[in-house]
């Protein structure tokens, strides 16, 4: 079985076929999903369909783009959110210095009070980082030496030294359908330096449909071809890589029920 450990459910064609997305990720062999939130407007959203489902989790944070439209979040708003049943993840948070749809320093006050949130709690944080490596290295450092706190890198495509830094601090590091991308020969020489142990896989549905896929709206059932060409890249047998990255989401999210 696997896990899709970040999608975004409440977005794109899902919501008006959402039980054909179930079922179809269960054909694929995916038997635990991650609803990420996005927008804290939309936190309601997400809850209703972890608690339609049972085997979807959800999470509660602001994305950095969504910094300047909802700025000044605070620990004390996550953590009250966070007490859901079906809430196991602070998130997603961090920076995006490629699009700057939000000032950095909102960027980065919002992405500081989720780390708050995620030490207070013991709940995972999910952070995206693309285009702000450094800073993004600072601010977890930072962070850290205040007190240790867990976290996953999601969607993964940054470079060798946040990867490294990272996985020094004791965070995860999760693999969306950009690997299979033939334009992402860096990626897959960084992917081959991750210890299997902290690795995990996502498809940030709906978006970054993996290879042969790719183009088309994303689902949770396609994380089962990024299973299988990490399978095919790591040289490890397909059963083992899924059970591993399984069981690394569990051991990440304890609060997450295991069928």
């Amino acid at each position: 079985m696997i896990v899709d450990s970040h999608c975004h459910l409440n977005y794109g064609s899902m919501m008006e076929d959402m039980d054909g997305v179930m079922a179809r990720a269960k054909d694929a062999g995916v038997e635990t999903m991650l609803a990420i939130n996005a927008r804290l407007s939309e936190y309601d959203e997400v809850i209703a369909l972890a608690d339609r489902y049972d085997h979807v989790f959800a999470t509660v944070g602001s994305h950095p783009h969504e910094a300047e439209k909802e700025p000044g979040i605070t620990a004390e708003q996550l953590i009250e959110k966070s007490t859901h049943p079906k809430v196991i993840g602070i998130g997603e948070t961090g920076l995006d210095f490629f699009y700057e749809y939000a000032p950095r320093d909102l960027q980065e006050a919002n992405f500081r009070a989720h780390i708050a949130a995620a030490r207070a709690t013991g709940l995972p944080l999910i952070v995206h980082a693309r285009d702000a490596d450094d800073l993004t290295i600072t601010v977890m450092r930072d962070e850290m030496e205040k007190g240790a706190y867990p976290a996953v890198i999601h969607c993964f495509t940054a470079s060798q030294a946040l990867a490294d830094a990272t996985l020094e601090m004791g965070c995860y590091i999760s693999i969306s359908g950009i690997v299979t991308f033939k334009s992402a020969k860096d990626l897959q020489e960084t992917v081959k330096t991750i210890p299997l142990d902290r690795l995990l896989i996502e498809t940030d549905a709906p978006y970054l449909a993996p290879v042969p896929k790719r183009g088309k709206p994303n689902e949770p059932s396609y994380v089962r071809y990024t299973a299988e060409y990490l399978s095919d890249l790591l040289d490890v047998p397909f059963d083992h890589l899924a059970q591993t990255t399984t069981d690394n989401f569990y051991r990440l999210f304890t609060n997450a029920v295991r069928p």
